[in-house]
This record gives C-alpha cells, sequence and structure tokens, in this order.
C-alpha cells in the first residue's frame, strides 16, 4: 500500500512533451499530441491492470491466454482539462467504462468542491484510472482520489502530462494509508511557483487543449 510514482524515460515521451511545452504549438498540435501522449502514459499505467487465464485455441492449438477481468475497470477524467485524455486512455482500455468528475477549487481557500459526478457510487474492487493533465498543487487529485475511496475503490491510478515535487508531497502525504496509488507521467518538474503554475511546465492545460474560456 502506499503511493508508487513512475516518471517514463523515453525518447518519445520526452520529444511530444518538448512540442507540447513550445509556447508556439498551436491546439489542434497540442490536442494530437497530448491524445499520443497519453497512449503512451496508458501503456505503463494499465502494467497491472487486472487479468485472469483463459482458454482458446489459436489456428495451431489451444492454449491459455490471458484477458481483462470483470469488474472493468473504470476511468475518470477530471473536468475540463481531463477530458483531452480520455481518447488516449481508452484506446488501451476500449472495454473500461468511463465516469466523470468535475473539481472546481476556491482561489482563496484553495477549498475543492464537486460540481460534477458520473460515477456507480459502488466502485468496490474496480481498478480507477483518474485522468488530470497537471498534478501541480496537488488539491483536486487528493480530492479526486478521496471522492473514489469514499465509494471503495482501492487501487487508483493517476495519469498526468507533469507533476511537481511539491504536489507529490501533498498527494503523499494526504492518502489514507489503505490506498494503493501510483502516479503515472511524463515528467516531474521543477517547482511550482507563486501562482501555483508548474514550472517550466506548459501553461494552463485546459486553455491549451480547448481554448480560453472567460
Amino acid at each position: 500500500m502506499g503511493m508508487r510514482v513512475i516518471a517514463l524515460d523515453h525518447p518519445l515521451v520526452a520529444h511530444k512533451l518538448t512540442v507540447l511545452r513550445d509556447r508556439n504549438t498551436h491546439s489542434s498540435t497540442f490536442r494530437q499530441l497530448a491524445d499520443e501522449l497519453v497512449t503512451l502514459l496508458a501503456y505503463e499505467a494499465t502494467r497491472n491492470v487486472a487479468v485472469a487465464r483463459e482458454e482458446i485455441n489459436t489456428p495451431v492449438a489451444p492454449m491459455l491466454g490471458t484477458k481483462l477481468t470483470n469488474p472493468k475497470p473504470m476511468v475518470v477524467p477530471i473536468l475540463r482539462a481531463g477530458l483531452g485524455m480520455l481518447d488516449g486512455m481508452t484506446r488501451l482500455l476500449p472495454t473500461a467504462e468511463v465516469g466523470f468528475l468535475g473539481m472546481a477549487r476556491n482561489e482563496e481557500t484553495l477549498e475543492v468542491t464537486t460540481y460534477a459526478n458520473r460515477l456507480p457510487e459502488d466502485l468496490t474492487g474496480r481498478q480507477c484510472f483518474v485522468l488530470d493533465p497537471m498534478l501541480a498543487t496537488g488539491h483536486t487529485l487528493i480530492a479526486s482520489v478521496n471522492y473514489l475511496f469514499e465509494r471503495g475503490a482501492r487501487d487508483i491510478t493517476c495519469v498526468t502530462l507533469l507533476c511537481a515535487p511539491e504536489g507529490l508531497k501533498a498527494l503523499e502525504d494526504a492518502l489514507d494509508p489503505d490506498l494503493d496509488v501510483t502516479v503515472v507521467t511524463a515528467a516531474i518538474d521543477e517547482k511550482l511557483n507563486e501562482k501555483s503554475y508548474i514550472v517550466p511546465g506548459l501553461g494552463d492545460a485546459g486553455d491549451r487543449l480547448f481554448g480560453v474560456v472567460d
């Protein structure tokens, strides 16, 4: 139990992340690259997905193969930016069910509240994959993980494009000891600035994916 952090060390991940970071990369390219990068992250994130043995017949001989088991994995994008990661994740987990969480943070109190929830009430025994591009302060992911924990989930993997060390520490400090949490990310950056932006980061992921919403 506890928290594991996996930062992918792969030239394709580094290349795509570099283009995502570039301020001159337009939204359409940003979306496509984020999608491709999430699929690479999803490959690592699903390494411990639940499987069972199944007897099949190849054209040559019978054999014991491997298939994903029930209950199906639950993929949970955090609105709004997490939506930009959904296709990349479900490409590798097409049988997964998708739930949504909307989390809003009061900028003055830093309190996180839930404004949208499309999830089963009971997540007992379900592996959950939470999608949120940036783990900055950690407040949103802490609230999301606790939300899933309250519904019975015990095995949660957070998939992020970037993490700040401060956010990782906050998440680890806030975790219930009974929870098994893995964070899979493309990079752990240097720090947070005074506005809680990841440095060097890539800016506001939601704005860069979907445009600025006033």
